[in-house]
């Protein structure tokens, strides 16, 4: 079986919201990056925490997982802010740029019905900062019917803690344990 995905998104996991005064988390360093369309005379400033790397990179290199973008930043996950936190390349879901004034245009996150269709029947770790009810009834439905979807949703001025990834490490780890529990039990071989 392939390891489920994780899916990340960007602003709000990696990329924190400024706090009311506009200040960011210490820990994070500013980056200006000219994302694809935009001029080099109108670059967008973003803060991250070079830590993540590590983090990321110690469930990554697990190989429980499947890392993939899941981000309104498109092919700019891979281009642009993954190369900042020293990540390998990464694939990322090519999410449609909807005409929408909230995040929640039908009471839940804009990605899913395009996540849905993408992740057909695989299990995954979604990591967004802005899920709503309907979403994590969304993912008890998929996993209930087999398809085991976790949803971690940091503090979106907080951003991506080791505790995030902990769970989503300990969650793929005991999805693993379970699958290879259930092969071996399914076995027709001869003891």
């Amino acid at each position: 079986m392939r390891p489920p995905y994780l899916l990340l998104d960007i602003d709000g996991v990696l990329i924190p919201f400024p706090d009311a005064d506009g200040s960011t988390p210490a820990t994070h360093a500013r980056h200006d990056v000219v994302p694809s369309g935009w001029s080099a005379d109108n670059p967008v400033t973003v803060w991250l925490d070079p830590g993540h790397s590590r983090l990321l990179m110690d469930v990554i290199s697990t190989g429980l997982v499947t890392p993939v973008w899941c981000t309104s930043w498109r092919q700019d996950a891979a281009t642009l802010i993954g190369p900042l936190l020293g990540l390998p390349p990464l694939p990322y879901v090519d999410l449609p740029r909807p005409q929408i004034t909230t995040s929640h245009p039908n009471g839940y996150l804009w990605k899913r019905d395009h996540v849905d269709a993408w992740l057909g029947d695989a299990p995954a770790v979604w990591i967004d900062d802005d899920f709503t009810g309907l979403d994590h009834a969304w993912a008890a439905e998929r996993t209930a019917h087999g398809a085991a979807t976790l949803l971690i949703q940091p503090d979106p001025r907080i951003g991506l803690g080791a505790e995030h990834l902990a769970e989503a490490r300990a969650w793929a780890e005991r999805l693993s344990a379970r699958t290879a529990l259930s092969s071996a039990s399914g076995s027709t071989e001869a003891p």
